[in-house]
């Protein structure tokens, strides 16, 4: 059959490049990028780094409103649909760009399977959850990564189609964890882009969120947090909050936050799988703390993975400093034979369900 994939954002190469490698070996793949993400450090490297083949499509659609953003991309998609006439459409999570390719297959009968089907915050002020739950609603098949996700579509009435797969995500770091370079550390820059000087102790923080990010007031309070810890932070910064965190860090003596360029996916995970303790906005990176075993604090209002909510082992804080410092003191209690993400092989009966042969 022909697949015709829309991926537009990190977390979605890095799922593509594990289920792309199953799915090429019975069908044929058209891959399309809608530039949502487009600097090199959040785009490039990962096609490079995962052996991600290059885009047929690279549609260049970024910036803007979430409403110009996503017409944009759903008028493109649609074109190239056309051209291409795929048997299935296939996405992954729920950024604008899965939406509005969704919606462009969809109104022309081209099937639509959603991998990370399910996932639920409960509040329609997040975006993300509208583009989940709109998607989920006009796919054929939904492609759940943990049980509980499959309770959600249960919630609402979605039964059809829905398989519990396990996560492509454990599938990446489980191949790529086990293959990284010795040196990887030695080639991150910092925000000047000189080489950054990674001690043998750190923390880890991504922080990307616009809630946490937009006032400026919210990333203080993070940076300060991170500023009172025994060790030093590394910082990935996204381009567009670069200057902002350049300015929180000289006027209020962050000296024990090491901002750096954003790095690419391998050079994240030696940082998860490296650090003391992980603090973070995204839902990628709490899921690698946990695959990692490591103690992770999420600065966000709503659980986005339940399954690492157990034990201690990641905690929601608000963007205040007392508030994170305490939740990554509190006791964490480990069970080693908890994996709720799968067995590492969910690309494999991705193919097989697309295939139409089940998931067994």
């Amino acid at each position: 059959m022909k697949i015709l994939t829309v991926v537009g954002a990190r977390p979605q190469f890095i799922k593509a490049a594990a289920v792309s490698r199953a799915l090429r070996r019975e069908h044929t793949e058209i891959l399309v990028h809608t530039g949502q993400h487009y600097d090199y450090n959040m785009s490039d490297i990962f096609f490079e780094e995962l052996g991600i083949p290059k885009p047929d499509y690279n549609l260049g659609i970024a910036g803007g409103t979430h409403g110009k953003m996503t017409g944009a991309m759903l008028a493109a998609v649609e074109e190239v649909l056309m051209n291409e006439k795929p048997d299935w459409l296939l996405v992954y999570g729920d950024t604008n760009s899965t939406l509005a390719a969704a919606l462009a297959a969809v109104k022309l009968h081209i099937p639509v399977c959603h991998v990370e089907s399910g996932g639920r915050l409960g509040t329609l002020t997040n975006p993300e959850e509208v583009n989940r739950i709109c998607t989920d609603h006009v796919s054929s098949l939904l492609l759940c990564c943990t049980a509980s996700a499959v309770e959600f579509l249960r919630r609402e009435g979605l039964t059809a189609g829905v398989h519990l797969t396990g996560d492509p995500m454990y599938d990446a770091f489980r191949y790529y964890g086990e293959r990284l370079p010795a040196d990887l550390l030695s080639g991150v820059e910092d925000i000047d882009g000189n080489p950054a000087d990674i001690p043998e102790r750190f923390y880890y923080l991504t922080c990307h969120r616009e809630e946490n990010t937009a006032d400026g007031r919210s990333l203080r309070e993070i940076m300060a947090a991170m500023d009172q810890l025994d060790a030093p932070t590394v910082y990935p910064v996204h381009p567009r909050n670069t200057e902002r965190a350049r300015r929180l860090r000289d006027e209020n003596g962050f000296s024990r936050v090491l901002l750096t360029k954003p790095v690419g996916y391998l050079t994240s995970i030696a940082l998860v799988k490296g650090a003391a303790k992980i603090v973070t906005d995204s839902g990628g990176l709490q899921r690698e703390a946990f695959f990692a075993g490591k103690q992770c604090v999420t600065v966000f209002d709503y659980v986005v993975w339940p399954e690492t909510m157990t034990g201690g082992v990641n905690r929601l804080a608000k963007p205040d400093a007392a508030d994170i410092l305490e939740k990554l003191e509190g006791p964490v209690i480990w069970n080693p034979a908890y994996q709720p993400f799968g067995d590492g092989h969910s690309s494999e009966k991705i193919t097989k369900i697309i295939s139409g042969e089940g998931a067994n």
